[in-house]
């Protein structure tokens, strides 16, 4: 590969940006990265209290090779800086208002279709039909859509794109789709609440996201030695092998533009040139902060990002408590409400939730460093509206609220009675901290919604479409959220820049690949 010597500069160090920092360190370029807290990994951060540590925000591994390949590209082991160990069940779920129904999903499909006839013998015949199904659009989406970009009408609006497309059969919702083939609500809402992995509903999220359980169910959920926390401080220390630089408590003031052509950042009033600008700051975040020659911003104007449509929030708990938690079987474990639709509902409509569903994540369980010994650490997840739908405010009360509900529950679990008496220590985030800490664009977790007219080609791109040498990454880009599918977001980016600088160029079917003459 030709060997660049070319200025890239990184705005945040999330998982996209490091992804992308890694990538174009190792094609030559000199890359600066630029973040603004104290810590890499954006939302897939850690919090240390009293001897606990947590992971903010990520935590399930899906798609495991996709976490590797940044290795890999570089000549490096995986194993070496991301030790992972597969989880078998991968998950427990509890049902009901208290948590009366307990099932352990496993990706043993032998164990699965045991726990599967158990439940309904009739829908188990079912499951494998709708397996079948998106198994098959789970292919063409991967193989036409998430690894390329559409920076181009025609990249999109043509026979081939077209004709698979329509393959996809978007235009339904995940629960409608699932509801074809599956009757019994237990399994529906088994195999359709993962579409809140990325922050939509499965009442209105297009159906093409029930591959989420499929890509579980036949490859398997996985475990990073540390906890996710772990592919973010790898990921930093393999930048800065390649020779990379980090600079921390660095917030960007503005991407420097000169007639619609980026030229570097400003970082507490002082700037920063370079040839490139790679952006993992929220796309709608940036476009309104940070892009400020108006040009340059074309549709995407303050209105415009305003009325877009974001995905939901989270408020987090972090407790750590006084002992382990044996009667808890797994490290991943949900608790879905009697009225799952009504509570999704709540959360799209902005309401306060009366039954929230909620996930428990027990890292400590599979990596007894992550608490003081003898003891365990729960993170507890409740997804909530983002803050520009929401129809109340967060204060002290609202947290006290949700704590009480979470509580409330998990006292049901045989063992848990005294659970609330047994925290040692605690701390929370917001919808408002996620805001502030990640510029997170309204609070949104996930950013944009993936919604039918917020994806593939009219999801943001990669390359800026109004200013040269400007690139974005990040969950609000295409492909979309989740850590698989924002490094791929890096993969995408880092090529659409290399495609610009000649080092890359267009094959037939569009995707970029490396010049040989």
């Amino acid at each position: 590969m030709p060997k660049s010597k070319k200025r890239v500069v990184v705005i945040g160090a999330g998982v996209a940006g490091l992804a992308s920092a890694i990538r174009l360190q190792h094609a030559g370029y000199e890359v600066e990265l630029y973040e603004k807290e104290a810590l890499p990994g954006g939302k897939m951060n850690r919090i240390d209290m009293d001897g606990y540590q947590f992971d903010l925000g990520p935590s399930i591994v899906m798609m495991p090779e996709l976490y590797r390949e940044v290795f890999e590209l570089t000549g490096r082991d995986p194993d070496d800086y991301i030790p992972m160990q597969k989880i078998d069940p991968m998950y427990s779920t509890y049902f009901g208002a208290n948590a009366e129904e307990k099932y352990d999903i496993s990706s043993d499909l032998v164990e699965l279709m045991k726990t599967l006839e158990n439940i309904s013998e009739e829908d188990s015949k079912g499951f494998l039909n709708y397996l079948q199904e998106i198994y098959q659009r789970y292919l063409v989406a991967k193989n036409h859509f998430l690894q390329r970009p559409f920076r181009n009408f025609t990249d999109f609006y043509n026979p081939n794109t077209i004709r698979q497309m329509l393959k996809l059969k978007t235009f339904d919702s995940a629960d409608h789709f699932i509801g074809k083939y599956v009757k019994n609500e237990r399994i529906k809402q088994i195999l359709s609440f993962q579409t809140l992995y990325i922050g939509v509903s499965p009442y209105n999220g297009p159906s093409l996201y029930t591959i989420i359980p499929m890509i579980e169910m036949l490859y398997g959920v996985w475990f990073i030695k540390g906890g996710m926390y772990t592919m973010a401080s790898s990921m930093e220390r393999l930048f800065k092998e390649l020779g990379g630089k980090v600079y921390y408590n660095a917030s960007v003031d503005e991407v420097l533009i000169k007639d619609q052509q980026a030229y570097g950042i400003r970082v507490k009033g002082k700037e920063v040139l370079s040839d490139f600008v790679m952006c993992n700051a929220d796309f709608p975040y940036a476009m309104k902060n940070l892009v400020k020659d108006t040009k340059s911003k074309g549709k995407y104007t303050d209105k415009k990002i305003d009325s877009m449509k974001y995905s939901c929030s989270c408020f987090v708990m972090y407790l750590g408590m006084d002992r382990k938690y044996d009667e808890l079987d797994n490290v991943h474990n949900f608790f879905i409400t009697e009225e799952l639709e009504k509570n999704l509902t709540d959360i799209f409509d902005g309401n306060k939730l009366e039954q929230p569903s909620f996930y428990v994540y027990v890292g400590s369980k599979l990596d007894p460093s992550l608490a003081p010994e003898g003891k365990d650490g729960l993170y507890i997840l409740v997804p909530v509206p983002e803050l520009s739908s929401s129809k109340y405010d967060w204060t002290d009360e609202t947290v006290q609220y949700y704590r009480k509900k979470v509580m409330d529950s998990l006292k049901n679990v045989k063992g848990l009675e005294n659970i609330e008496e047994e925290i040692v220590s605690e701390t929370y985030m917001t919808p408002l901290d996620f805001e502030s800490k990640f510029n997170a664009y309204n609070g949104a977790c996930f950013g944009l919604q993936p919604t039918l007219t917020q994806s593939n080609h009219m999801r943001p791109q990669s390359k800026a479409k109004n200013c040269e040498n400007l690139y974005f990454t990040g969950s609000s880009t295409h492909p979309g959220a989740g850590v698989p599918i924002v490094l791929l977001s890096a993969k995408i980016a880092t090529e659409e820049l290399l495609l610009d600088d000649g080092i890359k160029e267009k094959n037939k079917t569009g995707f970029p690949e490396l010049v040989t003459n």
